[in-house]
């Protein structure tokens, strides 16, 4: 029988260069805080069940003994909300990649053959369209944790809420027509969809009735473009690590 040669140079099974540290690794940090959105996983019944949501991440905080959290906020009436409560293991993913769908090679020579599209009636048009469409991409994390839901009413629920709500205010303005601008940083702006309107914030951050959770963060995974894999286990803060580098 032919031998199966693998996809890449490892396997992502199990360990894979694992490192016990006491902070998230820097890349994983710059992820966390450059993306808006990550994936929610939660599991019951053998049933998995995804959601994508807004979030805060905070390296330590009042209430996590100076270890990193991820804050999010959910509708008590949610699915995840109920699959929390009877199962709080969780999954993350979080990602800094630029994943729009280029044409493919088909549809290229479909269009091709009729009038041109828009990215091709201009120079700037075009640059602009082949920005929008490449997958620029660095990592991804997969980040494991164990989530809990916040006391309503409580100190630690105001802590979180604040927070959470501060780093999900984004600075918008009107423009000509009623269009919506969202500013990215001190040198962009994006327009808005009508549809898009505040990315959520206004009934799944700021809602009165949304119930606040946190996620202690466990372990994470980071896979990079090449398909190389590290793993990181988070240890308790004034965990002696093994010369200083946390390597097992």
């Amino acid at each position: 029988m032919e031998q199966q040669i693998p996809l890449n140079h490892q396997a992502s099974a199990g360990d894979t260069n694992l490192r016990l540290t006491t902070e998230l690794p820097a890349e994983v940090v710059q992820c966390l805080e450059n993306a808006r959105f990550l994936h929610l996983a939660t599991c019951v019944g053998n049933q998995p069940h995804v959601s994508l949501m807004n979030y805060t991440y905070l390296p330590s905080s009042p209430y996590s003994a100076s270890a990193p959290v991820i804050v999010m906020t959910t509708n008590p009436a949610s699915k995840k909300m109920n699959n929390l409560v009877a199962n709080p293991n969780v999954s993350l993913l979080v990602h800094d990649w630029v994943s729009h769908r280029p044409a493919t090679t088909t549809q290229q020579r479909r269009l091709s053959g009729g009038s041109p599209g828009p990215e091709a009636r201009s120079s700037l048009a075009a640059l602009l369209f082949n920005l929008n469409t490449s997958a620029v991409s660095s990592i991804s994390a997969t980040i494991n944790g164990s989530a809990r839901l916040v006391e309503r009413g409580s100190d630690e629920e105001k802590f979180y809420r604040e927070k959470h709500l501060e780093n999900n205010t984004f600075d918008t303005a009107a423009a000509p027509g009623g269009q919506l601008w969202e500013r990215e940083n001190s040198n962009s702006v994006r327009q808005q969809q009508p549809s898009e309107g505040d990315g959520g914030r206004g009934c799944f951050v700021a809602g009165e009735e949304v119930r606040v959770i946190v996620v202690a963060i466990r372990d994470v995974r980071i896979a990079d473009w090449k398909g190389e894999i590290r793993d990181w286990v988070i240890a308790p803060p004034g965990t002696n690590l093994v010369n200083g580098s946390g390597d097992r």
